[in-house]
């Protein structure tokens, strides 16, 4: 009988070609995976803390030790799903194993049988907490009325700051800034924006990553310019800084904005996405293909964005040179979340309007709790030279 042409080597040939095909199919899968992961609001928020015991007058609490649970200061957690929340201030033991912090409150929650809880920097839940006059109003933007609290000024009120939230948070994360605002002579603006749990969500309901977020900060602009605001500061945390950067480069309002001040703010997209890759140990070939699906005009369907978010336009290190305004940035070596190297890198390209104020030790968007009193020095300083060269 005649031998089949190719014989064993065709066949390990083919099967070559399937492995391969498999891989690069496993990867396309993963990728498209990890696009729509990046751009779709969590339903829930992960308890990566473990909590290991509770003392039995609710005095301290000991968590499984790690970068998070080591940083000094105080932090709000909210464990067993969310159902609790407590504050924990000073350090108290640290055995390598576990950590044990004071517990300041137990705000609400059965905290003697919870295993499990997360982190967070909020420490304020409600705006009467700061003991200052608050009312909400609504903000009209394109998917409805936003909620956002307001916070008059103690004298004048012409100037005005509005701040905003990051990514998977609410407006309970800008409570920190309000104070130091409000004794510089601001009124202030606490907004929401689409798919944040409290706006309105957009018809795709996916982030933007800044890129539409920003049309809902611009018309906080014209609420605040209808009630008598002549400046406007603009002060986001972590995404809301990648907000607040697309809101300068876009508004119509941009002549009324006087400076920008950003914690632990996403400056360019990439870096933020590889490290957060890198940290989930997914393959490069992973992550370069959820930036492309991301990006894609034909992977909409996939990530269910209503179009390419175009993360080149989210680059403010590659766009330095648009940038005309005052910028305060504060950012954390140790961020864990979000790496500082474009804000340094920011920093490093204008250092004619921004102002970097670097950190260590603090953790994303934990400033404030790490070290509360040079954060907000650095702030009202800030605020003072941007007031004093307005009235220049």
């Amino acid at each position: 009988m005649a031998e089949r042409r190719g014989g064993p080597a065709l066949a390990i040939a083919v099967s070559s070609l399937g492995v391969a095909a498999a891989a690069l199919l496993g990867t396309a899968i993963a990728a498209a995976a990890v696009a729509r992961m990046v751009v779709t609001p969590a339903r829930r928020r992960r308890q990566d803390v473990q909590i290991l015991r509770v003392a039995d007058d609710h005095s301290t609490i000991t968590l499984a030790s790690s970068p998070d649970t080591r940083m000094p200061g105080r932090v709000g957690l909210f464990f067993s799903g969310d159902t609790g929340y407590l504050r924990l201030g000073d350090i108290v033991a640290d055995d390598g194993t576990g950590v044990t912090r004071t517990i300041e409150s137990v705000d609400y929650g059965e905290i003697r049988q919870a295993t499990r809880g997360r982190l967070n920097g909020w420490w304020y839940l409600r705006p009467e907490e700061l003991g200052l006059p608050v009312e909400t109003v609504d903000i009209p933007t394109a998917p409805g009325l936003a909620p956002a609290w307001l916070f008059s000024a103690s004298r004048g009120g012409k100037r005005w700051a509005i701040h905003v939230h990051g990514r998977g948070a609410r407006r309970q994360e800008c409570l920190r800034g309000i104070p130091v605002f409000r004794r510089a002579g601001y009124t202030n603006l606490v907004v929401s924006y689409r798919n944040d749990g409290d706006a309105p969500p957009s018809a795709d309901g996916r982030y933007g990553l800044g890129s539409t977020e920003w049309e809902d900060v611009d018309a906080a602009i014209g609420f605040a310019v209808e009630h008598g605001a002549t400046s406007i500061v603009l002060m986001g945390w972590s995404m809301g800084g990648a907000i607040v950067l697309q809101t300068v480069a876009r508004t119509a309002h941009v002549a009324m904005i006087r400076g920008v001040a950003l914690d632990s703010p996403v400056v360019d997209w990439v870096p933020t996405l590889e490290f957060q890759a890198d940290q989930m140990r997914l393959p490069g070939a992973v992550t370069r293909g959820a930036m492309r699906v991301i990006d894609a005009p034909w992977a909409t369907r996939v990530t269910g964005q209503a179009a390419p978010l175009g993360l080149a336009a989210l680059d403010f290190v590659a766009r330095a040179d648009e940038l005309t305004i005052p910028i305060l940035l504060m950012h954390s070596d140790d961020d864990g979340y979000v790496p500082p190297t474009a804000s340094r890198r920011l920093a490093e390209r204008r250092p004619d309007i921004v102002t970097f104020v670097p950190f260590s030790v603090a953790r994303h968007t934990k400033l404030w709790n790490y070290d509360e009193k040079r954060w907000t020095k650095a702030i009202a300083d800030w605020l003072r030279a941007l007031n004093a060269a307005e009235r220049g």
